[in-house]
């Protein structure tokens, strides 16, 4: 592996085989984001995108959480300036990204983390892991399409009562619905996403790396 620093707060390890690994290592604040964090992480995946070695890229969170939404002791600074910077936009990035993206929730995503994994193309959660959407309760308009994207996830009635209600989309109850893949326990969580990202790259690099034009039509 390389990249691997455990002073960065966007960690990014590449292995031999073609999987990549963007990690957010914030997890005494259980990766919450502040500005300069989502600019690295837009920046990974936009070099991860050009990177012929890469395949699959597996997104994680470092410790207990996978992402607890944006850092509101320095929200000021997040949404401060040009926040619609495609280049300094980790969604943006994804979206855009042609490699398969595989949420690995070991944790709670919780808002901008649930809009994160949202942007994700599979997800393996770990038991207990949940899913919540807060912006109605702080008067924040989602950013990133969550309003649009959870309803076709999950439901209209369903999406409804997880952003209005701000109610917990227990991952149990996520994959049921459709919206994660695979639940493990939380030590499994990285192997399954990896053995996951195997079985992905057996196949045609062509057609797996026609991310965009899969999402376009199931849209």
């Amino acid at each position: 592996m390389e990249g691997s620093s455990s002073d960065k707060l966007i960690v990014v390890t590449r292995e031999p085989e073609g999987i990549a690994t963007v990690t957010i290592n914030r997890p005494k604040s259980l990766n919450s984001l502040t500005r300069p964090m989502m600019v690295d992480l837009a920046k990974a995946f936009k070099a991860l995108a050009k990177d012929n070695s890469v395949r699959v890229i597996i997104l994680s969170g470092a410790g207990r959480a996978f992402c607890s939404g944006v850092d509101l002791t320095a929200a000021q600074d997040v949404f401060k300036g040009d926040v619609k910077d495609p280049e300094a936009d980790p969604v943006v990035q994804m979206e855009q990204c042609p490699k398969p993206i595989i949420g690995a929730i070991n944790g709670l995503a919780i808002t901008a983390g649930f809009e994160i994994a949202l942007a994700c193309d599979m997800l393996v959660a770990a038991k207990g892991a949940a899913f919540v959407d807060t912006h109605a309760r702080f008067g924040i308009f989602p950013s990133w399409g969550l309003s649009q994207k959870l309803a076709r996830f999950i439901g209209p009635n369903k999406a409804r009562e997880v952003s209005l209600a701000a109610m917990p989309l227990s991952a149990e109850e996520a994959e049921k619905l459709g919206f994660v893949n695979y639940i493990v326990d939380q030590n499994e969580v990285l192997n399954k996403a990896r053995q996951l990202a195997g079985a992905i790259m057996k196949n045609s690099q062509d057609l797996v790396l026609r991310r965009g034009v899969m999402n376009t039509t199931m849209e």
